[in-house]
This record gives C-alpha cells, structure tokens and sequence, in this order.
C-alpha cells in the first residue's frame, strides 16, 4: 500500500494524509553551495563555456549517450546549450576544490511549487569528475539546499537503459518507481523513462548518511573509502 494512504474518510475509504499549513517553495537559492571536494555554483554560459568544453573535451563521447543533444562541436555551441538551460532550468556549475577547475554541471528542472517536487537533471559530468567524491558531493548539495528550501519530493529520471544512471540513483538513496514507456523519442529513438525519487520523510537518514561518508575520517591516505553510502544509509535508516 502507498506510504501516503494513511487515513479513512467519512465513506470508509483510504485518503492521503493532511497537508496542513502547506505553503508551494519558491526557487532554490542561486547562492553557491561549497562543499569539501567541491563547490556549486550558478552556471554562467559566457563565463563557463570555454572550462566547460576543455573539461568535456575528455570524454570520449560515452557521456552524451543517453542525453537529448549531442555534444557540442565547439563553445559557441555549447554556450548556446548553456543559454538553453538558463532559460528553462536552473543550471549550476560543479568546480573541483583541489584544482580550482569547472569539471560539470546540473540543473534543477520541472520545479512543480505546487507540489513541492523538483527534479535534479541535465547532469553532465567530465571524466575527471565522474566516479569521484565530488560528484556525490555535488549531488548532496543539490538535495540538500532543495529540501531545505522546502522542497518535499526530489526526483531523478534517465533513460532507462542508462546503466550507469540508474546505478548511481541507487546508491544516492532514491527509491525507483517504475518505468514510463515510450516516454519520449530523441535521436531518432524511443525512449522509456525510468523515474526515481527521495521524498522529505527520508531526507534526515539520507543527510546523515552523506555527512558520514564526505567526512575526512571516511577516507584512507590514498584516498579511498573506507565505509561505503550505501552501508552508511542502512545505518542512518
């Protein structure tokens, strides 16, 4: 049964619990979100596009797969991409603390004030912060600032074929609620979506978890982690 059947009304039958005092979120701040691995900041497509293509540049093309667009032939194109999602979503910049460098970007899309649900997506991530700290650390922050602006419903879609995305859903604690067929066609494919999301209820376990596992007793001298999200998750839960 849904975790939101909760009550009976005067009939007899299941209805949702109250929402009392409910009040839609505005926007999540553009401030920038800095963080130990890295920092999040609001995009800027003049400013960013030459980091950002250098950055992309690495990527052997894998990354652009299960995107709507193809990668971007030079920065004139990718700033026009980047303009894109500053007129329809709210684009951040990922910079790598170490290095000081832009190595991605994410957006926070379909904001639904009404409901209080908000989706994080147009990930791009170089190969120089995929599979890093400062990737979940980026994605940490993005959650975080959106439930504390709120927020009571945090999503995450991607192709369903998307191994990787899905993947990476998972071990950041989204639960996985099924699959849109015949979702959208792009490139000339169909595309069934697969939709997953954290809800407000689950956020405090979650921060937890993620506080745990960026804090620098979690890693060892070379770096590497010595106790895994997921097993972090299950403790916090």
């Amino acid at each position: 049964m849904p975790s939101s059947v909760s009550e009976l009304n005067a009939f007899g039958q299941p209805v949702g619990p109250l929402v009392a005092g409910w009040i839609a979120p505005e926007p999540p701040a553009d401030a920038p979100m800095p963080g130990r691995f890295c920092s999040v900041r609001p995009l800027d497509p003049a400013a960013d596009r030459d980091a950002l293509f250098q950055a992309f540049a690495e990527d052997d093309g894998r990354m652009w797969t299960y995107l709507p667009f193809e990668a971007a032939r030079d920065p004139d194109e990718l700033e026009r991409l980047l303009r894109y999602f500053q007129k329809e979503f709210q684009p951040f910049g990922i910079v790598e603390t170490a290095s000081g460098d832009l190595v991605g970007a994410a957006s926070y899309m379909r904001r639904n004030a009404a409901a209080g649900s908000i989706e994080v997506g147009a990930v791009m991530f170089s190969p120089r912060l995929q599979r890093r700290p400062a990737a979940t650390e980026a994605m940490f922050l993005m959650m975080k600032r959106a439930f504390e602006a709120g927020y009571r419903r945090y999503e995450w879609k991607c192709h369903a074929l998307n191994a990787a995305s899905r993947a990476a859903a998972e071990r950041l604690g989204f639960t996985f609620e099924g699959v849109f067929r015949q979702d959208a066609i792009y490139k000339q494919r169909s595309r069934d979506t697969a939709w997953y999301s954290i809800i407000d209820s689950e956020w405090p376990a979650a921060r937890d978890a993620f506080e745990a596992w960026l804090a620098p007793d979690n890693f060892d001298g070379d770096g590497r982690q010595r106790r895994a999200l997921a097993e972090l998750r299950r403790r916090a839960a």
